[in-house]
């Protein structure tokens, strides 16, 4: 079994447009970047839906799962407030979408700065690149990483596994898993994004996984 799982509210999730996302930015696209990576942590709220996550998980999965994670603090935070004790490993082709210089700009901000990118970012955002050279699209980088960590998923010696993640990788984790187009979900996402510290479920067999549902916390 394959437990996908977005990190717990995080600092940033709760003071979005009033702590990180200011007009103008005043940090670099590097800075951001690393203060996103490194230095954003859990809200007290996220540190309850560890506490359901690990009551939750200790209900859903066996004695002994292979956890997985980010390279961002928040998902480490939350893997380890939910499974503590266990030891985990850190991958990258779990991580967030890098938004490269863009990184906690503003909508405002980013058309104004980098006008010839508007258009896709506003109506194609799965093709859209953020500029700097670590800049990823949903459809390439994010989606190429997604298909890497399930294809190591085939091989993995472990029942079962717990990813913890974030919002677009799990975009491109579904659109692999679940065999649908990245553009589909990207539309369902404006509507409803997945909550944080929500558990998808999928059950491999024959092969392939088949998704059997989702838990979210009520906190």
């Amino acid at each position: 079994m394959l437990f996908l799982v977005r990190h717990a509210e995080s600092i940033e999730n709760a003071t979005k447009y009033t702590g990180f996302y200011e007009n103008p930015r005043p940090w670099t696209g590097s800075a951001a970047h690393a203060l996103s990576r490194d230095v954003v942590g859990l809200t007290p709220r996220g540190f309850l839906q560890c506490l359901w996550l690990r009551q939750t998980l200790r209900e859903l999965t066996g004695p002994d799962p292979a956890i997985r994670t980010s390279q961002y603090r928040r998902a480490i935070d939350t893997a380890v407030l939910a499974l503590p004790g266990l030891s985990y490993e850190v991958t990258a082709l779990l991580n967030e979408q890098h938004y490269g210089a863009a990184t906690y700009m503003t909508k405002q901000e980013l058309y104004a700065t980098y006008p010839e990118g508007t258009q896709d970012r506003q109506t194609r955002k799965h093709l859209w690149t953020p500029p700097g050279a670590d800049g990823e699209s949903l459809a390439r980088g994010v989606l190429r990483r997604a298909t890497a960590f399930v294809d190591g998923l085939h091989t993995a010696s472990a029942a079962d596994v717990v990813a913890f993640t974030h919002h677009t990788a799990i975009l491109a984790l579904r659109a692999v898993l679940e065999r649908r187009p990245v553009t589909e979900l990207v539309d369902e996402a404006r509507v409803r994004k997945t909550p944080n510290a929500a558990v998808l479920v999928y059950e491999q067999a024959e092969g392939l996984f088949h998704a059997r549902g989702t838990t979210q916390p009520d906190c």
